[in-house]
C-alpha cells in the first residue's frame, strides 16, 4: 500500500482546504510530521484512517462522525476527506463526507445531511477515473479485502503508536493476548475454546439431566420400597451414581419379594379363621331364629284364646246370613215394586199439578178425552199461521225499502257535497301543473349554464396553481442559469490555468534527442516543470463537462418554464380575471338554483296524475247520483202494494188469535194443553198398575220369611249381609282357622321344640367375632396386594433405571472426551502442564515470529547488545505462553522487558512495532506496506542511539518504503529534510510541505 495524496476540507483543526503530497514526501524515504502540541499532527493520520475505514481510532470517533467537523470551518463548507493511494496494484481514490448539520436553504435553522462515500479507480488504458461504488458498506468491504487488515490492525501496523508498544512491553500476558488477538484475528481459536466449553456444558447438562432422571427413579424405588432401600449421598454427575442405584435397586427387589411371601402366608391363615367364624355365626343365627319362632307361636296361641267369644259370634252371624239368603229374592222384588209405585205416584202428582183446576178430579179416561178435543182445535189454526208469517215478511220488506231509501239519500247528499267543490279542486291542480312546468323550463336553463361555469372554475383553479408553479419554476431556472455561469467561469479559469502551465505539460513529453514540438530543438537544458497547482487536460475536460451538464440542466429548466407559462396563459384565457372564490360562489349558487328548480319540476307528474284521478272521481259520483234517483222512484209503487196486502192480512188474523197475542201464541197454548192432558192420563194409568204389583209382592215376601224361620220379613232383612260384609266376615273366619292350624304346626315341629329347650344364644358376640375375622382377612389381603404392587413397581423402575443407564453410557463417554478436550483448550486440564489456552498457544507462535523479526532491527539499533526472545514461563499463579524477555549480550543474562530504561524501551518498542508490521503484513496475505508512520518517543534517545535508529528507519528505503516520523523534537527537523509542518492559528491549522532537498518546491499548503 502506497499513499499518493491526501486532501482535507473542514476536518479536525483544519478549517480550510489542505493537501498533502505523499509522493513528494516519500521520495526521500524518511519524512517528518511536526508541529506544536495541539496543532493537528494526529489529525492527519486520523484523516488517512477515516478515508480508508470511515472512522478514526479510539475515543475520537463520536457523535456518528459529527465531531470530525472543524469548528473553524465556514457554515456552508462541508467536511470532506479524499485519499489517493495504490493498493494491490490498483490506483484508487476514496472520498468520504461525514454527516453534517448545514444551514437550511429556506428559513432559519439547520438540517442534517447524511454521510457520503465515493470510490473511484484509475484506468491506465483509458487514462481516466471510473466510478466503482457510492455505498458505505461496499467501499468498506472492498478496502478491507484489498488491505487484508481491520482498522485496529491498520492503526497498529501502519500508524505505529510507540506509546502502545511501550505499554505492550510492560504489559502482562492477558493484556498482550488481547492486543495480539486483535492484530492476528485469533478469534476463531477463541471460538473453538468457546465451542468446546459450550459443548462440555451441553453434554454435562445432558448427563446431569439423565442422572437426575436416574436419581428420581431411585427415589421412587425408595418410596415404593417403604424406605427400606438405602441410597448413598450422590448427586447428578457423580461417576458411581449408576452402579450405586442399580445395586440398591437389586437389594430392594429381593427384600420386596420376601415381604410378598410373608404376606401370602398371612392371608391364607386369615382366610381359614374367617371361614370358621362365618360358620359359627350361621349356626348362632339359625338357633336364635328357631327360638324366636317357638316364642312367637305361643304368643299367637294366647291371642287366639283371648278372641274365642268374638269368633263364636261371627260364626252365628254367618249361619243367619246364609238362611236369609233364601228370602233375598222376595225382598228384592218387594223393594223394586215399592220403588216403582213411588215413582208412578210422583209422576201422576206432577202431571196433575200442571193441569187447570177443573181437571183435578178427572180420571184417566176423562183426561184422554180432553186431550183429543184440544188437538182437533189446534188443527184448525194452520191457515192463520201462514197469514201471520206473511205479515211478518211484509214488515221486513217494508223496513228494507226504508233502509235502501235512506242509503240512496246519503249517496245523493255526499255526491252533491263533493261536486260542489269540484271547480276549486280542478283550478288548484291546474295551478300546480303550471308551476311545475315553469320549474322544469328553469331547470333546463340552469343545466345548460352549469357546465361552462364549472369549466371556468376548474380553469381558475388551474390558473392559480400554475401561477404558483410558474414562480417556483422561474426560481429554479434562475438558479440553473447561475450554475451555468459559475460552471462556465470555473471552466474558463481551469482552461486559463492549463494554458498558463501548458509549457510544463509539453515538457513532460520531451525525450532526450527528440525534437521539441514547439521550438524543434533536440536539446532540452531547462524544461519547464509542473507546479503544485498544475491543471492537466483531464481536469479541463471535467470542468467543460460540468459546464455542459449545467447548460443542459438550464435548457431543461427553460423548457419546463415555457411549458408552465403556456399552460398558465391558456388557463387565464379560459378563466379570465375573475377571482376563484367568486367563481366558486357563483357555481355554488347556480347548483343550488338548479337543485331547487329540479325539485319543483318533479311535482309535474304527481299533479297531472292527481288531476286525472279527480276527473274520474267526478264522473263516478255523478253516475251514482243518477242511479240513486232512479231507484228511489221505483220503490214508491212497491210500498203502495205492500200496504194494501198488509191491511187484508191483519183483519184475518184478528179473528184467528182470539184472546192471545198472536196465532202462534194461540197454537202454542193449545199444544201445551193437549200435551199436559195426555201426560196426566198416562201417569194416572201407570200409578194404578204399580199399586196392584206392590200388593202382590208383599204377599210373596210374608210367605218366604215364614218358610226361612224368621218371625217377620224385617228380621230376615236385618240378617241378610251384602257382598262386602259377607266377604269380610268369611275372610275373618278363614284367617282364624288358618292361624290356629299354623300355630299347631309350629308347636309340633321337633327342631323348634328342641331349640326352645336350649338356653338363649348370643348372636351379637358371634357377629363381632365374624367381623373381626373379616377385618383381619382384609388387612392380610391388602398387605399382600401392597407387597405385589411393590414388587411390580420396583421391577418396572429397575428396568427403567437399567435402560437409562445403558442409554447414558455413550453420552458419558462423549462427555469425558469433550471435557478432556475443553480442559486442554482452556488450560485447566492437568495434562496441560503450562496451563496455556489454545488461543494463547497460537499467539505465542505469532509472538515468536514477531520477536524474531524485531531482533533483526534491534541488533542494529542497540549495536548488537539486545535480542528479543519469547518466553512461555508462567508468571505467578497465572497462565504461561505470552512472556517477552530481552537478552543483554553485555551481561549474558535474560531479563524482563519491563526492566528497560526509557530510551531502551523506545527503540525496543520501535523494533517490535516494525517486526510486528512485517508479520502482520505476511499474515494479511502479503500486502506490501510502502508507507508507515511512527508516533513520538524520539526525545528519550541520545544522539548516538538516535542516529542508529534513524539508520534503521532509513534502511527501510531499500525495500522502497517511506517512513513518516511524527514528533516535535527539534533535532529531528535538522536531521530529516522532507517535512510536513502543521501550523496552528486562531482561524485553524494549515499544512506546510517541504521536499527532501533544500531546492525542493514547497507544498500547496505553504502560502
Amino acid at each position: 500500500m502506497r499513499l499518493h495524496r491526501l486532501d482535507l476540507t473542514a476536518f479536525g483543526p483544519f478549517g480550510a482546504a489542505q493537501s498533502v503530497d505523499f509522493d513528494e514526501l516519500s521520495a526521500a524515504g524518511l519524512f517528518l510530521l511536526h508541529g506544536p502540541t495541539g496543532a493537528g499532527k494526529t489529525s492527519v493520520l486520523d484523516a488517512v484512517c477515516y478515508a480508508l475505514y470511515g472512522s478514526v481510532p479510539g475515543a475520537r470517533q463520536s457523535g456518528q462522525g459529527l465531531a470530525l467537523r472543524s469548528d473553524h470551518a465556514a457554515p456552508g463548507t462541508r467536511t470532506e476527506v479524499t485519499l489517493d493511494l495504490t493498493v494491490g496494484g490498483r490506483r484508487l481514490e476514496i472520498t468520504r463526507q461525514p454527516p453534517w448539520e448545514r444551514p437550511k436553504k429556506r428559513g432559519t435553522g439547520t438540517t442534517l445531511d447524511k454521510a457520503q462515500t465515493w470510490l473511484r479507480e484509475y484506468d491506465p488504458v483509458a487514462g481516466a477515473w471510473k466510478d466503482l461504488s457510492r455505498s458505505h458498506q461496499e467501499v468498506g468491504e472492498e478496502v478491507t479485502q484489498l488491505l487484508g487488515m481491520s482498522r485496529e490492525q491498520f492503526c497498529q501496523v501502519v500508524l505505529l503508536p510507540q506509546g502502545d508498544f511501550a505499554r505492550f512491553l510492560r504489559a502482562d500476558a492477558e493484556a498482550r493476548g488481547r492486543l495480539l488477538g486483535r492484530l492476528f484475528d485469533t478469534q476463531r481459536f477463541a471460538e473453538v475454546e468457546k465451542r468446546l466449553a459450550e459443548r462440555r456444558r451441553t453434554t454435562e447438562a445432558r448427563v446431569r439431566e439423565g442422572d437426575a432422571d436416574l436419581l428420581a427413579d431411585a427415589h421412587r424405588m425408595q418410596q415404593a420400597a417403604g424406605h427400606t432401600m438405602e441410597l448413598s449421598d450422590l448427586s447428578p454427575g457423580d461417576p458411581g451414581l449408576a452402579e450405586a442405584v442399580l445395586t440398591a435397586a437389586a437389594l430392594a427387589r429381593s427384600t420386596a419379594r420376601e415381604q410378598l411371601t410373608v404376606a401370602h402366608c398371612g392371608r391364607l391363615a386369615a382366610e381359614s379363621a374367617q371361614a370358621a367364624a362365618e360358620r359359627e355365626l350361621a349356626e348362632a343365627r339359625e338357633l336364635a331364629r328357631l327360638q324366636r319362632r317357638f316364642d312367637e307361636a305361643r304368643e299367637r296361641a294366647a291371642r287366639l284364646q283371648e278372641r274365642a267369644d268374638a269368633h263364636e259370634e261371627a260364626q252365628e252371624r254367618m249361619r243367619r246370613a246364609r238362611k236369609a239368603e233364601a228370602v233375598a229374592p222376595a225382598l228384592e222384588l218387594r223393594e223394586a215394586a215399592d220403588a216403582e209405585h213411588r215413582r208412578a205416584a210422583g209422576a201422576e202428582a206432577h202431571a196433575r199439578a200442571r193441569l187447570p183446576e177443573r181437571f183435578a178430579d178427572a180420571g184417566a179416561a176423562g183426561l184422554a178425552a180432553a186431550a183429543r178435543r184440544a188437538a182437533e182445535e189446534l188443527g184448525g189454526l194452520e191457515a192463520a199461521r201462514r197469514a201471520e208469517r206473511r205479515l211478518a215478511g211484509l214488515s221486513a220488506e217494508r223496513a228494507d225499502l226504508e233502509r235502501q231509501e235512506r242509503a240512496d239519500q246519503e249517496v245523493v247528499e255526499e255526491a252533491d257535497a263533493w261536486l260542489a267543490g269540484w271547480e276549486e279542486t280542478r283550478a288548484a291542480l291546474q295551478d300546480r301543473i303550471t308551476v311545475a312546468q315553469e320549474a322544469a323550463t328553469r331547470a333546463e336553463q340552469y343545466a345548460a349554464q352549469r357546465e361552462p361555469a364549472q369549466r371556468r372554475l376548474s380553469a381558475a383553479r388551474l390558473r392559480d396553481q400554475l401561477a404558483r408553479d410558474t414562480e417556483d419554476t422561474a426560481e429554479r431556472e434562475r438558479r440553473a442559469r447561475e450554475r451555468v455561469l459559475e460552471a462556465k467561469e470555473h471552466w474558463l479559469r481551469v482552461r486559463e490555468r492549463r494554458l498558463n502551465g501548458i509549457a510544463a505539460e509539453l515538457a513532460a513529453r520531451l525525450q532526450a534527442g527528440e525534437p521539441c514540438a514547439v521550438c524543434g530543438a533536440t536539446e532540452h537544458p531547462a524544461p519547464a516543470r509542473k507546479d503544485a497547482g498544475h491543471v492537466d487536460r483531464e481536469a479541463e475536460e471535467r470542468a467543460l463537462a460540468a459546464h455542459q451538464e449545467a447548460e443542459a440542466a438550464h435548457d431543461h429548466a427553460e423548457q419546463h418554464l415555457s411549458t408552465v407559462q403556456r399552460a398558465l396563459a391558456a388557463a387565464e384565457a379560459e378563466a379570465g380575471d375573475e377571482p376563484t372564490d367568486r367563481l366558486a360562489s357563483a357555481v355554488e349558487e347556480l347548483e343550488s338554483r338548479h337543485a331547487r328548480a329540479r325539485d319543483a319540476a318533479a311535482d309535474l307528474h304527481a299533479a297531472s296524475e292527481e288531476l286525472r284521478r279527480a276527473e274520474h272521481e267526478r264522473e263516478r259520483r255523478t253516475a251514482l247520483r243518477q242511479e240513486a234517483a232512479v231507484r228511489s222512484a221505483s220503490r214508491g209503487s212497491r210500498r203502495e202494494a205492500l200496504d194494501e196486502e198488509r191491511t187484508a192480512l191483519e183483519s184475518e188474523l184478528v179473528q184467528a188469535r182470539g184472546d192471545a197475542d198472536s196465532v202462534a201464541a194461540r197454537a202454542a197454548q193449545l199444544e201445551r194443553t193437549a200435551a199436559r192432558l195426555t201426560e196426566a192420563a198416562d201417569a194416572a194409568r201407570a200409578a194404578e198398575e204399580a199399586a196392584e204389583r206392590l200388593k202382590a209382592a208383599d204377599g210373596r215376601l210374608d210367605e218366604a220369611a215364614f218358610r226361612a224361620g224368621f218371625d217377620t220379613p224385617q228380621a230376615a232383612a236385618d240378617a241378610l249381609l251384602d257382598d262386602a260384609a259377607h266377604r269380610e266376615l268369611q275372610r275373618r273366619l278363614d284367617a282364624r282357622q288358618a292361624e290356629e292350624a299354623a300355630v299347631r304346626a309350629v308347636l309340633a315341629e321337633a327342631d323348634t321344640a328342641t331349640a326352645a329347650r336350649r338356653p338363649p344364644v348370643d348372636v351379637a358376640a358371634a357377629e363381632d367375632a365374624a367381623r373381626a375375622a373379616a377385618e383381619r382377612l382384609r388387612r392380610a389381603a391388602s398387605a399382600q396386594d401392597a407387597a405385589a404392587r411393590r414388587c411390580a413397581e420396583l421391577d418396572r423402575l429397575s428396568a427403567r433405571a437399567a435402560t437409562g443407564v445403558r442409554r447414558l453410557a455413550p453420552l458419558r463417554e462423549e462427555y469425558d472426551r469433550v471435557a478432556r478436550l475443553a480442559g486442554l483448550a482452556a488450560g485447566t486440564s492437568a495434562d496441560n502442564e503450562r496451563k496455556m489456552r489454545l488461543e494463547s498457544y497460537v499467539l505465542a507462535a505469532r509472538l515468536e515470529q514477531v520477536a524474531a523479526a524485531a531482533t533483526a532491527r534491534l541488533h542494529r539499533m542497540s549495536a548488537g547488545r539486545y535480542t528479543l526472545v519469547h518466553s512461555d514461563d508462567r508468571t505467578g499463579r497465572g497462565r504461561s505462553g505470552l512472556g517477552l524477555h530481552v537478552v543483554d549480550a553485555w551481561t549474558g543474562r535474560e531479563r524482563d522487558t519491563a526492566t528497560l530504561s526509557g530510551g531502551e524501551t523506545f527503540f525496543v518498542s520501535l523494533a517490535l512495532a516494525l517486526g510486528l508490521a512485517d508479520v502482520v503484513t505476511d499474515e494479511a496475505g502479503g500486502v506490501r506496506l510502502d508507507t508507515l508512520f511512527i508516533d513520538e518517543g524520539f526525545g528519550s534517545l541520545d544522539d548516538q542511539t538516535l542516529d542508529d535508529v534513524l539508520d534503521v528507519l532509513d534502511a527501510l528505503r531499500e525495500r522502497d518504503r517511506s517512513v513518516g516520523i511524527v514528533s516535535h523534537v527539534a533535532d529531528l527537523r535538522r536531521r530529516v529534510h522532507a517535512q510536513l509542518e502543521v501550523v496552528k492559528g486562531r482561524s485553524g491549522s494549515v499544512l506546510r510541505q517541504r521536499g527532501h532537498c533544500p531546492s525542493a518546491r514547497r507544498g500547496r499548503g505553504e502560502e
